[in-house]
């Protein structure tokens, strides 16, 4: 089971070009964080994951299901998009029901809605929030319940447009326990994300995007450590690793343990 995208493009209605012939697959249970600047093409490229974009040319392929012969509706039951701003998603008047809203409509029995709904709730945190309308709760807490819609629907990839905006280090923690559990499900998630350290610290795999295509895929020592491809993709090192350089210690190193360790 995978995401395959094969030589694929998409072109907007005004002809603009925002991904050029790229290809990359993502395997069921994997965590996978996609960086780069801004017009990259790293939204218009997971959009083509779950429909919201048709290939103009090319292929993408889920779970052996080419997106081109489906509706975006029936794609997004395998793979589940959280977008960058909840209020593009967020349009019932209670948590509950924003939450229950997709099984409700897979028309699924009571009991395998009430699974869903609280297997949701508790990997996003918002138990206290259940009966108030989600645009009474402040933007941080908004992100997990449009993330806790999409987990109840049950796809096997989930994709998180920039999670970590807005949001202190109680949340930063909810979404490492959760992509976590996620992953221990078997659910494969990818993140695209501006912060590095959430990158370095939750995703075993980081695909760099530049000039409209996949510039390099690979561990996080394999892309931060590679100077090409940080200035080329206009990314930071992550905190971490931009000490450890400025101090001249050998080693690749990102990580906390790694920097004490060799001082």
């Amino acid at each position: 089971m995978a995401i395959e995208i094969k030589n694929a493009s998409y072109a907007y209605p005004n002809g603009f070009m925002a991904v050029e012939n790229i290809s990359i697959t993502i395997k069921e249970g994997e965590r996978v964080a996609i960086v780069g600047q801004n017009g990259a093409g790293k939204t218009t490229a997971v959009k083509m994951m779950n429909g919201l974009n048709k290939p103009c040319a090319g292929d993408v392929i889920v779970d052996g299901i080419n997106t081109k012969d489906q509706t975006t509706a029936s794609i997004s039951r395998m793979v589940g998009y959280v977008f960058q701003n909840p209020d593009d998603q967020i349009f019932n008047n209670s948590v509950k029901a924003e939450i229950e809203y997709m099984p409700r409509y897979f028309k699924l029995s009571e009991k395998e809605i009430e699974k869903r709904v609280n297997h949701a709730v508790e990997l996003s945190g918002v138990e206290e929030y259940l009966d108030i309308n989600p645009y009474d709760l402040p933007y941080p807490i908004r992100k997990f319940v449009a993330i806790a819609a999409v987990i109840a629907s049950e796809p096997r990839y989930i994709i998180l447009d920039e999670p970590t905006a807005g949001q202190d280090k109680f949340g930063l923690d909810i979404l490492s326990s959760m992509i976590t559990s996620l992953q221990n499900e078997g659910v494969a998630v990818l993140t695209i994300t501006h912060d590095m350290e959430f990158a370095v610290n939750n995703f075993q795999r980081i695909v760099a995007m530049a000039h409209k295509n996949i510039l390099a895929d690979g561990t996080a020592k394999e892309i931060f450590w590679n100077e090409a491809v940080v200035a080329d993709a206009r990314i930071k090192k992550p905190q971490i690793g931009e000490l450890a350089k400025m101090l001249s210690l050998e080693g690749e190193i990102l990580f906390c343990d790694e920097l004490v360790a060799k001082l």
